[in-house]
């Protein structure tokens, strides 16, 4: 979990400026239109809008947004189509690389993530090649200046978490995929506000990387994180602490 969360907090934070606040946005409205396509527009019956709609929030995006993406998706609007396209590969060290996409144009999205992969040290992979060495999970990050560690873990464990950790000021919870909703809730219902919340791709065992090709594997995920088209990235990478200090 690890290397997930380290990374997910540097996005985070990066988040405050108006340029990457707008970028946000972009990829939520997104996230919104697809999950109500999927299951329709009803987030009590749809776990996926569900988080959509609670991750968009907590972005601070406005309520008229959020609507007019679930119309979009339920087809209520008219509206561009996405398609959900996976791409794994490797960066620099060897690390593996799982990269999601939400994208309208699939040629593209594949040539600008290839290019950023062959530029900064890494190189796409075929379909299957690196997915075998990451599994799904939730992560929920409380701000640890909020909360004491013991209060998260106890509503959190209760609730049905796997496990809770400190991670550079957060604390992260990690939970089945299916448990992430109910333990959020548990959560706010103790009175802790939940930073962010998300489904995950957490390495079943991480790659140590530092020097020079820390840097760029660090200069690559934030490209990629750039890209319009790319919702979310998960590596293997267990960062020395060192760069993640410079990151953060």
């Amino acid at each position: 979990m690890a290397g997930h969360s380290k990374w997910a907090q540097i996005k985070r934070k990066k988040a405050v400026t108006d340029q990457k606040r707008g970028q946000r946005f972009t990829k939520l409205i997104r996230e919104l239109t697809v999950a109500a396509r999927e299951a329709g527009g009803d987030p009590a019956f749809n776990p996926r809008l569900r988080l959509a709609v609670d991750t968009a929030k907590s972005a601070n995006m406005p309520q008229e947004n959020i609507d007019r993406a679930i119309k979009r998706g339920t087809g209520e609007l008219a509206g561009v189509t996405y398609e959900e396209v996976v791409y794994e590969g490797y960066g620099p060290g060897g690390v593996a690389l799982y990269i999601e996409t939400l994208t309208d144009n699939q040629k593209r999205t594949v040539a600008g993530v290839r290019h950023i992969l062959d530029k900064h040290g890494g190189n796409l992979g075929t379909p299957g090649s690196v997915a075998w060495q990451f599994t799904r999970k939730g992560a929920i990050f409380v701000d640890g200046a909020q909360a004491s560690e013991d209060t998260v873990f106890e509503a959190a464990v209760e609730a049905g978490a796997e496990d809770v950790s400190a991670s550079g000021g957060d604390l992260v919870v990690t939970t089945g995929p299916a448990e992430l909703h109910d333990v959020g809730r548990a959560l706010a219902e103790a009175g802790i506000a939940v930073a962010s919340s998300q489904w995950i791709m957490v390495a079943n065992s991480e790659v140590g990387v530092g020097g020079k090709d820390g840097k760029r594997l660090l200069k690559l995920l934030d490209l990629l994180d750039e890209n319009d088209d790319v919702q979310q990235v998960h590596s293997n990478a267990a960062l020395d602490a060192e760069l993640l200090a410079q990151a953060l």
